[in-house]
């Protein structure tokens, strides 16, 4: 349950800084303000914070190109210092559940326990068996903090830090619905990662991070074109535009490092279907900035044999106000599933 006003989702990717403002209208959510600025390469390393200064610079810019006046925000973390697991417990009260989640924690995580912040949601209460399930998530501290200073130091005031999956499933969620009797996974492809979240009778059941993604790409584009980083870029951009003329070793390229992405997906998929007892997965869905990209999809959907459909965040959000870029959305709208994710949260919040 949720109350307050919404917050400003700030998704401080690899490669840029995202800002999205939403507010409740009578058809639903809109968006009312926008802000995107490109990062310097290596001011985010592996998800460590190596240049703290241009990072807050680049907030700074986003929310005054934005026009974003508020300061409440919600952030997220994601990759290998976060950990998920849906976990059974014996059933009992909210109150019994916070006094012992640490010592589950204890049980599921393989983290020190002292280095994480430890949270849950009940998936399902099942009282004919005497049980729950939860899913359990832990995140270092170290990383939550990094990126908790470096709003601060900024003038921004965090109240929320989310999960990059979560944040993801919870747009959908709004856009499209959880299918109760279905099991399907979301991709979230951005420019470091690809953050996988397979979700069976309208919850979360599994979640993983894969370690490549769109700069990945375009650094096997520059090795094998001999090209520049940024002709590299340009000429992944160029491919993912349709009827656009992409030399053959470029085109070459792309199929041969979007398969091996897709294989990687693959053996999440397969690892969660062996241990799930799930049988099948119906459907993936794509998103993400490198996800327009023709050859990952198709890709995905032959290593998978399942149909793979690229969405947009937007689908059910309306543009509210003057003051949000339409060329800037329209170029990075893909880009901004975590940050308008982030958006939907709200200063008070209370659990389910």
């Amino acid at each position: 349950m949720a109350e307050g006003k919404t917050l400003v989702g700030v998704d401080i990717g690899a490669t840029s800084v995202k800002v999205c403002q939403l507010k409740e209208t009578r058809k639903g959510l809109g968006l009312v303000r926008l802000g995107f600025v490109p990062l310097e390469r290596q001011t985010i390393v592996d998800r460590h914070v190596m240049n703290a200064s241009a990072l807050v610079e680049a907030l700074q810019r986003a929310f005054s190109e934005g026009k974003i006046r508020d300061r409440d925000v919600a952030l997220s973390v994601s990759g290998q210092s976060v950990i998920s697991r849906k976990i059974t417990v014996p059933i009992m009260t909210t109150q019994e559940l916070d006094e012992q989640i640490q010592w589950e924690a204890e049980n599921h995580i393989p983290f020190d326990i002292k280095d994480v912040n430890v949270d849950y949601e009940i998936l399902r209460r099942r009282p004919e068996a005497g049980q729950m399930d939860l899913l359990l998530v832990a995140a270092k501290r170290d990383e939550i903090n990094d990126y908790v200073n470096i709003a601060r130091q900024a003038k921004l005031k965090p109240l929320v830090v989310d999960i990059d999956a979560f944040t993801v499933q919870n747009l959908f969620e709004y856009n499209r619905g959880l299918p109760p009797d279905q099991t399907f996974a979301i991709i979230n492809v951005g420019a470091t990662q690809a953050s996988i979240n397979i979700v069976a009778r309208g919850a979360s059941a599994f979640t993983r991070d894969i370690a490549n993604g769109g700069n990945y790409l375009t650094e096997q584009i520059a090795r094998q074109a001999s090209a520049s980083w940024e002709q590299a870029e340009e000429l992944k951009l160029q491919a993912s535009q349709p009827g656009a003329p992409v030399p053959a070793e470029v085109a070459q390229t792309l199929e041969a490092v979007c398969d091996t992405i897709a294989a990687e997906i693959q053996r999440s998929l397969d690892f969660f279907l062996a241990t799930s007892g799930e049988d099948r997965i119906s459907r993936i869905y794509l998103t993400g900035g490198t996800a327009n990209l023709p050859q990952l999809g198709a890709a995905i959907g032959r290593r998978a044999r399942v149909s793979v459909e690229v969405i947009q965040p937007t689908e059910r959000i309306g543009i509210e106000a003057k003051e949000v870029n339409a060329e800037l959305l329209r170029q990075r709208g893909p880009q901004l599933c975590v940050a308008l994710g982030l958006a939907m949260r709200r200063s008070k919040e209370q659990r389910r």
